[in-house]
């Protein structure tokens, strides 16, 4: 008898261990408030380090916890900010959290203060169990084939190559920003060539300002996806989509399918305005695949598209329809 209870009593914690995780799927929105451009590692610590913009440009900030949802609530930790204002100081934008070759690094895009739009990218590296802890490097500039405005870098690894992907102004200076590709010779130097991955030509692409950024990668079903963002950073914000097959030439643009239509955008009813510059991460059941992004959730803005600070990172699950392709579910609540 002692020894049924034991098992009935197993079987009821597992079971309870079952419905937690899953219950995790359910994100309590916003994850984290006033966060651009978020971006989580879920690490092998167990922990999910959370980084994005703040308000006001001026520094890099991380928060990790357990779970999805226990980030709102989770310590912030400035772990860089400039030293004076000579330095890298202002419009630090889109920072993400990459571990590569046992090393953290942080790739962002920032402006001396006196000199706000000039705007090109940098990384930070750092070695050790826990980023927040670190020791962080002085920022290193990444430097690309043409010197112009530059973003949003972001970096994924595939049949043992390293790539950068990226966002810049082109060299005609035909558009804001164009989505550009290399391999990596090192985390923090470009190997050339570089090839455009997309350029801002498509209608719902322009709205406001000429603009592809915001880069994410997440590798399912034999195929590379890459979600962007596109137009302006208010209500017209929105995402693409473009996919390669894994054992196409990644760096053949030919390899690479665009969606003419934009997959996830602002839906009034849902009070979900201007989704965009997302990253991807898994659940707390290590399988389930998740969508991170910013948006807000009314359309009259508080200033201009920059200074209204209420863009908020949101989770929610991505589904995948029985063609191996991303469901982004436009009209789903999160």
């Amino acid at each position: 008898m002692a020894v049924k209870l034991s098992v009935l009593f197993l079987l009821g914690l597992l079971s309870c261990v079952g419905l937690a995780q899953a219950a995790e799927t359910g994100y309590q929105n916003p994850i984290v408030e006033q966060r651009a451009d978020p971006w989580i590692h879920r690490h092998s610590d167990g922990y999910y380090y959370f980084i994005g913009t703040v308000p006001e440009f001026n520094r890099l900030v991380l928060r990790r916890a357990k779970s999805i949802n226990q980030l709102s609530s989770a310590e912030e930790h400035t772990i860089w900010q400039p030293a004076d204002s000579s330095s890298i100081g202002i419009n630090i934008w889109a920072p993400e959290l990459h571990f590569i070759d046992n090393q953290w690094v942080i790739y962002f895009a920032g402006a001396p203060v006196d000199e706000p739009w000039l705007i090109r990218m940098h990384a930070l590296t750092a070695e050790g169990d826990n980023p927040i802890a670190a020791d962080w490097s002085k920022p290193i500039r990444m430097h690309t084939p043409w010197d112009d405005f530059s973003l949003d870098a972001t970096s994924f690894a595939h049949n043992g190559k390293r790539y950068l992907v990226w966002a810049q102004k082109d060299r005609e200076k035909k558009y804001n920003s164009a989505i550009y590709m290399a391999e990596l010779e090192t985390p923090v130097k470009v190997k050339e060539p570089v090839i455009m991955l997309t350029e801002p030509t498509l209608d719902w692409e322009v709205v406001g300002y000429k603009v592809n950024e915001g880069s994410a990668f997440i590798k399912k079903h034999g195929r590379i996806f890459m979600t962007y963002s596109a137009s302006a950073t208010d209500h017209n914000y929105a995402m693409g989509l473009m996919w390669a097959d894994a054992d196409a030439d990644l760096m053949d643009p030919a390899s690479w399918h665009k969606s003419p239509e934009p997959v996830f955008y602002t839906n009034e009813t849902l009070k979900r305005f201007g989704p965009g510059h997302n990253s991807f991460t898994v659940a707390e059941d290590g399988v389930t695949d998740v969508l991170i992004y910013h948006a807000r959730d009314y359309r009259d803005l508080k200033g201009t598209p920059l200074t209204d600070p209420n863009r908020d990172a949101r989770a929610r699950v991505l589904e995948w329809d029985d063609q191996g392709m991303p469901l982004f579910n436009q009209d789903k609540a999160d």
